[in-house]
């Protein structure tokens, strides 16, 4: 085995970095259509666009179905790159771990949250990219020359949720119909779903009864077990009709749920750019009191889900979704690749100066035990810079030239950090809050014919803070918030009229049941999200609220607010056991030009002391 140490700027830390002795795979990214004197480099594009890039588009499906095709057992088969996140909880590429911390390799709730998923999807887009190098070669002498340039700038799209909160509708038709070698085809779409062949069994999945996989989590009274009846599907599900092994997704529920909360994505992404200058507090829900790039992550893999992969983070990535979600980039931009890395982008184009300090990680990974410190120079498991065994670290995928890819809204070749930043906020600004630098706001006190027209242009801003420890819950849950009492039916609560927005708790299993032992219940973990308000409150009309100063909006909402907890089966769940809750209010400042984010006032804050039907 080989043993890495590191050091801290504060403390000496040991990391065990346990490998196979043998040649590693180097994930090097695409660097094909580079230009190695500015160092421009090809774009990912949303997938409203790529979806039209024609001989990219039809590479990019083979070349994924030809990734999902490889035998499961293969280290570099579909199967096994998606189980690189969570299940089946063993090793790859010969990095070892000791399995006391959080199912997989994934940093959740870590100050490495963005920086591991960097590598990770290069990684996933060196394989495609491979693909649909070697497909390219298979087409004739008519279109051979074209295809075969489309392969060398191939990057991966992304789905900018944010801007087009519905799913692309191309992800959901179970065929599609392409141009392949052999002639226009209607082939199996391999975004629809991923099949498993063999379905796993245990240790891969864990095993409980004879339908559902176990997870264990910790209640009040001690421990339990909880069904996870994901693991007994035979494909990958969104939303799924029924817990039946061959059930299906069901998108225009998925899209509806996104719909009713496509208001606070949007207004989440916005706020999340322009007013976090920290990147600790940028990156998670374990060190952010309110929003933070991983809050808005867990939104769109509870919606997405809702009972399916996507919904429980040891199995979403087996999605395909995953991908889209994980590289999402600009959409006026043409190939899938992950919206996480694509605002971690931004926002370090917009804060250069600001990176990982070291950080205390509660859960622990596959390889990283909990509550040890993590910083820039802690190993990236299991992804290898060169065949040698080298561990990328967050200091060496920093930036995006490392792997070869590049989002529209950062261009950093030929600008300074300074000229880079002024051109980014200019795009945040038109992208997600034109009104911002086009018009002055009102104060607090204004009058209701002048509130803002949306609510990144308010001159008071609202929001809904929660707070909850991960280890009491039951079970995943959807906390879903109203402006008036909510439907009397729990099926209706997450599309509802008067929805303001859902936000998930998404519970994270500490140890893989295949073993027998029973640990002792963990300390608490405490996990931050943030919902924002504003929105909600400025459909009211006048006569209900004349403005959004405080005298105005803390009645209200005394009467109004309610909340409801829910699990993915539709079971509801007392409101007061599952979290604790802030309103939270700001005040703002329009910034001056279109190269200017507004001015955040301080959070003060209130306390909801009614559980889920009470009030401030």
């Amino acid at each position: 085995m080989a043993i890495a140490r590191y050091r801290t700027p504060w403390i000496l830390l040991l990391f065990v970095v346990r490998t196979i002795a043998s040649a590693t795979f180097a994930i090097n990214g695409v660097h094909a259509g580079v230009n190695v004197l500015t160092g421009q480099r090809p774009f990912r594009q949303e997938f409203s666009i790529f979806q039209n890039a024609g001989p990219a588009f039809d590479l990019y499906i083979q070349a994924l179905q030809q990734l999902a095709q490889t035998n499961q057992s293969a280290m570099l088969s579909y199967y096994a790159v998606a189980g690189i996140h969570g299940y089946p909880n063993m090793p790859w590429d010969g990095v070892l771990g000791d399995n006391t911390g959080a199912i997989g390799y994934c940093t959740h709730s870590s100050v490495l949250f963005p920086t591991w998923h960097r590598p990770y999807v290069a990684l996933y887009e060196q394989l495609l990219h491979a693909n649909a190098r070697s497909i390219a070669a298979t087409y004739n002498s008519t279109n051979g020359a074209t295809y075969r340039a489309a392969a060398e700038t191939f990057r991966i799209p992304y789905w900018d949720w944010s801007l087009n909160p519905t799913m692309p509708g191309l992800v959901n038709a179970p065929t599609l119909t392409i141009t392949t070698p052999t002639g226009v085809r209607a082939v199996p779409n391999p975004l629809y779903n991923y099949t498993f062949n063999p379905l796993p069994t245990s240790p891969d999945f864990p095993e409980g009864d004879s339908v559902c996989g176990l997870i264990r989590h910790y209640g009040d009274t001690g421990d339990f077990l909880t069904s996870l009846q994901v693991s007994q599907f035979l494909s990958t599900v969104r939303y799924p009709t029924s817990l039946d092994p061959n059930a299906t997704s069901q998108p225009g529920k998925v899209n509806k749920q996104l719909q009713a909360n496509a208001e606070s994505l949007h207004d989440l992404t916005y706020q999340l750019l322009a007013s976090e200058p920290n990147y600790t507090n940028f990156t998670s829900s374990a060190f952010s009191h309110g929003n933070s790039l991983e809050n808005v992550h867990n939104i769109i893999h509870a919606l997405v889900g809702n009972g399916g992969h996507m919904a429980y983070l040891p199995y979403s990535s087996f999605d395909p979704i995953f991908w889209l979600h994980h590289a999402q980039a600009n959409p006026h931009s043409p190939p899938f690749p992950d919206n996480v890395d694509r605002l971690t982008t931004i926002w370090q184009a917009l804060y250069p100066t600001s990176f990982t300090s070291p950080e205390a990680d509660a859960y622990g990974t596959f390889t990283n035990p909990p509550n040890g410190i993590e910083d820039t120079n802690t190993p990236l498991t299991p992804f290898h810079a060169s065949a040698n065994g080298t561990l990328y670290t967050s200091t060496t995928v920093r930036t995006t030239r490392t792997f070869g890819y590049a989002y529209p809204e950062v261009q950093d070749w030929n600008a300074t950090a300074a000229q880079l930043a002024a051109t980014v906020r200019a795009t945040v600004n038109s992208l997600y809050n034109p009104a911002s630098a086009t018009r002055k706001r009102a104060p607090p006190g204004q009058s209701a014919s002048k509130r803002a027209a949306n609510a990144n242009a308010a001159a008071y801003q609202w929001a809904i803070n929660i707070a909850a420890d991960v280890t009491r819950l039951p079970t995943p849950l959807l906390l879903h918030f109203f402006l008036s009492a909510p439907p009397p039916s729990p099926q209706a609560w997450s599309s509802a009229p008067n929805l303001i927005a859902s936000l998930p708790l998404l519970s994270t299993p500490i140890q893989d049941l295949s073993t027998t032992s029973t640990p002792p219940p963990p300390p608490p973990r405490l996990t931050h999200g943030q919902l924002p308000l504003t929105h909600a409150l400025l459909r009211l009309p006048v006569s209900q609220l004349p403005d959004l100063a405080p005298a105005s909006v803390l009645p209200l909402l005394r009467t109004a607010l309610q909340w409801r907890a829910q699990r993915f089966d539709g079971g509801v769940v007392a409101g007061g056991e599952a979290a604790e809750v802030r309103v939270v209010g700001r005040p703002v400042r329009v910034g001056e030009g279109v190269q200017r984010f507004p001015a955040y006032g301080a959070w003060e804050e209130w306390v909801w002391e009614g559980g889920g039907e009470g009030g401030l």
